[in-house]
């Protein structure tokens, strides 16, 4: 069956837009799009033209979808999803047709952040999940910066650490999270084929239908248990490749406690981040390498 656009379009919960049969029009709440993959950014020719601006727009193809959905990024860009069996040109004239939702939502888009996302002397970031600061010296040595229990030899201390901080946190992930995961799978009688540690921006973590299971090196800010619940949840779709109740029951049985830890993920995401128009998330699709 085709999909449907033949509208103005209608607010699904939690702030987007997408087609609706009725003709109905609801409101102009927006809905953020978190995942900005290389693949999903809009081409420098493909603008829609508003009334006071012209605004890039992505036209992005999904085989799961199965309406046409518009959506406001953080970036002030529109994206609009493509349905199986969906067109290039009515994906155009469904953004058309919602230009003036699409104005509303920019007027109440909340203000991006202007100050620095360095970090420098002074600046707190996430620990164990610890808020630390990032002190100068090292008894007398003006040479080390450190926080937490940890110390870094750099060549300036006054200049942008994010770099040399960062890299150091992912060294630490590399060489805790691969145990974390292999316990964690001996416990539970499980068997992982591979474990990766990576830079992902959207993702927690990941489990692949071959056993390897991907982490997100920032899970070195998070707190122990937080860190247990991404690993066990990635572990537990070696039972259950989805998000059933199935492989929900499994999760709550090796962990009773994960809800306070996704509240935990959902509440310090951004922290994590340092990057308010970028939060990870719990893998939404097993099946489709999420």
């Amino acid at each position: 069956m085709k999909p449907r656009s033949d509208i103005q379009g209608r607010a699904r919960s939690h702030r987007e837009l997408i087609a609706n049969p009725s003709g109905a029009s609801s409101n102009w709440r927006v809905q953020f799009e978190f995942t900005l993959s290389p693949a999903e950014r809009a081409s420098p020719n493909e603008f829609l033209a508003l009334t006071d601006r012209r605004i890039p727009m992505a036209l992005i193809r999904n085989p799961r979808a199965r309406r046409y959905v518009l959506r406001l990024r953080p970036d002030g860009s529109a994206r609009v999803t493509i349905p199986r069996g969906g067109s290039v040109a009515e994906a155009r004239r469904f953004a058309e047709r919602n230009r003036a939702w699409l104005g509303r939502a920019l007027q109440r888009m909340p203000p991006r952040a202007t100050g620095p996302r360095g970090l420098f002397i002074g600046t707190q970031i996430h620990f164990r999940g610890e808020l630390v600061t990032i002190e100068a010296g090292l008894n007398g040595q003006s040479s080390h910066i450190r926080f937490g229990t940890e110390s870094i030899l750099v060549k300036d201390p006054t200049a942008d650490l994010r770099r040399i901080i960062e890299g150091h946190l992912w060294k630490l992930a590399a060489r805790e999270l691969p145990l974390t995961v292999l316990v964690l799978a001996a416990v539970h009688q499980l068997t992982v084929g591979r474990v990766t540690v990576r830079n992902q921006r959207s993702r927690w973590g990941s489990c692949s239908r071959r056993g390897t299971i991907s982490l997100n090196w920032r899970l070195i800010q998070a707190p122990p248990p937080v860190r247990d619940y991404l690993v066990l949840h990635e572990l537990m779709h070696l039972r259950q490749m989805n998000h059933s109740p199935r492989f929900w029951a499994e999760v709550d049985r090796v962990c009773p406690d994960f809800r306070s830890a996704e509240r935990w993920l959902k509440e310090h995401s951004a922290l994590l981040c340092r990057n308010n128009s970028i939060q990870p998330r719990l893998d939404t699709n097993p099946a489709n390498r999420y």
